[in-house]
């Protein structure tokens, strides 16, 4: 039994909002009080006045990719020259033949305006083959090795739902969209099952130290598999909700696989189908066409009789969906498709499942009360605004512009926030998700001191709340985390710097003191 005391603990609990003492005993909250906590017969721990907080979630994350990304090159830069400098420092290093792996180019972050091109990976890694993940995950970038490799010629035709981006003479540039991208992905050698696990295992320590101890992730099989072993050997200190990719749907349902199933560990969360693709490449589907680019509404995976069919079948069988839609188009057919959904629900029996909308980046303005009306979890990434103002606004325009990244928009409308980073695409920190929410800036102050489209900034507590309350409903535990209460898990972090109260510019570079998962240090420097 644990009693921490001397501290200033805000439970999120409307009943007790704030306490001084926690008693812990066997992985969850016994007691949550003040100075007549003292009297228990336990190990006591003086916090010295520190805040505590619930564990916060990352309610959208590829833990798999994010913890494979910390080996391979980081190309989230302000230039194309110093990208190349780092793939042309990783050559050097290389053997010829070996592939070179990066992550996180953002061509419209570049001076150079446009996509950069096979040619120029060439010039500096002429024996690798070379490819490199935008910061979206929705296409990438190839040198010629890579594109050889893999069989892309000019006759190599678009698969479905992805384009070969192609020069005037019909050749391949080395810039691959969407689905298009699996023509090299499915040639790179994938990491075995060991090294995925030991990944994490490297990983696990960083996202503590973030503040993170519960996840909702929505990489594949092989995380699965890994996150099972890590679980098995008592080595997963995270609480993972894990999501079923759609195509994977129909074997789920057979062997009877319902949303919820598990422990406090490891526990099945949505099907997770894609609509359309994102911003950044011009994939995202929309209504009208991109600003200065030609006809060009992105790419609809299907549409929202489609999507109905799968969130049908998934309803059946007790599972939830989980859809990425990034285009108000995309949105207008997953809401369309869970508006069938409920009413399907209502006259089956079913029960009404926490479906979500992962990203809800722009909506129409007819959509913007949809998410509450229907009960749809707006699971969105704070930080995404602030990566992105500079592409919605040049790509996007003035007029939709107010429509996009719009929390306040959807919390005064009654919608629950969960917020996430969709890591690897953005740093999973919370904090940095957490200063985007409040201040709608860049760390460099960018774009104004009142930041981009103001309107749609968030209190701290109810950013605080996206990543703590939100997040725990959506996943169905709302009755045992996302809150300091009795019968609920010992997850919590201990920080220095009260986040009600300090400078906005410290959630820049706040870390936990300690963070406890289930009532064990994971990770303290007290």
């Amino acid at each position: 039994m644990k009693l921490l005391f001397n501290a200033r603990v805000n439970t999120f609990h409307p009943a007790q909002p704030a306490a001084s003492a926690i008693l812990i005993d066997r992985g969850e909250i016994l007691a949550v009080g003040g100075d007549e906590l003292l009297e228990a017969r336990a190990e006591k721990i003086n916090l010295g006045g520190r805040v505590i907080l619930p564990g916060l979630t990352d309610a959208h994350i590829h833990l798999r990719q994010y913890s494979l990304s910390l080996q391979k090159i980081d190309c989230e830069t302000t230039s194309l020259a110093e990208c190349l400098r780092r793939v042309k420092e990783r050559a050097q290093t290389a053997s010829p033949g070996e592939w070179i792996l990066g992550h996180g180019w953002n061509q419209n972050e570049w001076d150079d305006s446009g996509f950069p091109s096979a040619a120029n990976l060439d010039a500096v890694a002429p024996h690798n083959p070379v490819y490199l993940t935008a910061k979206s995950l929705h296409a990438a970038w190839a040198n010629t090795a890579a594109l050889k490799l893999a069989g892309v010629t000019s006759s190599t035709p678009d698969p479905e739902n992805g384009a070969i981006q192609r020069d005037e003479h019909g050749d391949a540039t080395g810039i691959l969209l969407e689905t298009a991208m699996d023509f090299i992905s499915e040639k790179i050698p994938q990491a075995s099952l060991a090294m995925v696990m030991d990944a994490m295992r490297q990983a696990q320590p960083m996202l503590w130290k973030m503040g993170l101890t519960s996840l909702h992730d929505f990489d594949r099989r092989f995380c699965f598999m890994a996150l099972q072993e890590l679980h098995k050997r008592g080595e997963l200190k995270l609480r993972v909700i894990k999501s079923i990719p759609v195509e994977d749907l129909e074997h789920a349902a057979e062997i009877g696989l319902r949303t919820g199933f598990g422990d406090d560990s490891l526990r099945i969360g949505m099907v997770k189908a894609f609509m359309d693709g994102a911003l950044g490449p011009h994939t995202a589907a929309m209504f009208a066409p991109y600003v200065n680019d030609g006809d060009n509404r992105g790419i609809l995976n299907m549409d929202g009789e489609q999507l109905f069919d799968f969130a049908r079948r998934a309803a059946d069988s007790g599972l939830g969906m989980a859809v990425h839609a990034i285009g108000d188009r995309a949105n207008h057919e997953v809401l369309n498709a869970y508006e069938q959904l409920r009413g399907y629900e209502r006259e089956h029996g079913l029960p009404a499942l926490r479906h979500r909308i992962e990203h809800v980046q722009i909506l129409h303005p007819d959509d913007l009360a949809r998410l509450a009306q229907l009960n749809v979890i707006a699971s969105m990434q704070p930080i995404h605004a602030t990566s992105d103002m500079r592409a919605a606004d040049a790509f996007w325009g003035a007029e939709r512009v107010p429509y996009s990244y719009a929390w306040r928009t959807q919390l005064d409308h009654g919608a629950t926030l969960a917020f996430g980073s969709d890591a690897p695409v953005e740093s999973p920190n919370p904090f940095w998700g957490i200063h985007a929410a409040v201040t709608r800036r860049r760390p460099d102050g960018s774009p104004n001191p009142e930041g981009w489209v103001p309107a749609q900034k968030l209190t701290r507590r109810e950013a605080l709340e996206a990543y703590t309350l939100g997040p725990a409903f959506a996943a169905g535990q709302e009755s045992k985390s996302g809150r300091l209460a009795p019968k609920h898990l010992a997850d919590l972090i201990v920080l220095d710097d009260d986040p009600f109260t300090c400078d906005e510019e410290k959630f820049l570079s706040m870390q936990t003191a300690a963070t406890m998962v289930g009532g064990e240090w994971v990770w303290s420097s007290l």
